[in-house]
């Protein structure tokens, strides 16, 4: 019998964490356990790409609703890193759609934290996880470190882990990773 997502990590819909007394800083902004989302990633400065393409891409309101989602949110210099015909086609308004798979490849329903991750990975070798697109990442634990690859292989690191949102958790990742 495969397991959901949730199931593995032991995780529910009644599942709260606890907001820290520390705040995480993502681009220079606080990032705040009690706002969605939507609402701290329009803080960042690292992240008004992916904000700017969640909105095009008409997402802001599901991103915003209780979630909980695990968003891999990619930097500016992430999306930067794309070739610029891929970025121009992604966002011609008839591509929308192409646009919200490739953000919803980023989306994994459920708070998975880097706790969780490294309990999977706790034996070595890899964790895969189904997207809210329907497409896969892959886990990988290098040194102390956990790596993201997408279905190309494209590898990407946590840049910051674990920061914590009223509807989910957010990590934010050195590349964008694109669905088959």
């Amino acid at each position: 019998m495969e397991l959901s997502d949730e199931q593995q990590f032991g995780m529910n819909d009644d599942d709260n964490f606890e907001a820290t007394t520390e705040t995480v800083m993502v681009g220079g902004a606080a990032m705040y356990p009690n706002k969605t989302i939507v609402e701290n990633a329009s803080a960042a400065s690292n992240l008004t790409t992916l904000v700017s393409l969640v909105q095009m891409a008409d997402l802001v309101e599901t991103l915003s609703s209780d979630g909980p989602f695990t968003v891999f949110a990619p930097t500016n210099t992430a999306f930067s890193m794309l070739p610029s015909e891929t970025t121009t086609m992604l966002t011609k308004p008839e591509n929308k759609e192409a646009l919200a798979g490739v953000l919803t490849a980023h989306v994994i329903s459920g708070t998975v934290t880097s706790g969780d991750l490294m309990a999977q990975l706790a034996n070595g070798g890899s964790y895969t996880a189904t997207t809210v697109s329907g497409d896969s990442l892959t886990f990988y634990k290098m040194g102390d470190a956990i790596r993201v690859a997408d279905e190309n292989g494209t590898l990407a690191r946590i840049e910051n882990a674990d920061v914590m949102q009223s509807n989910g958790v957010v990590h934010v990742v050195s590349s964008v990773l694109v669905p088959k």
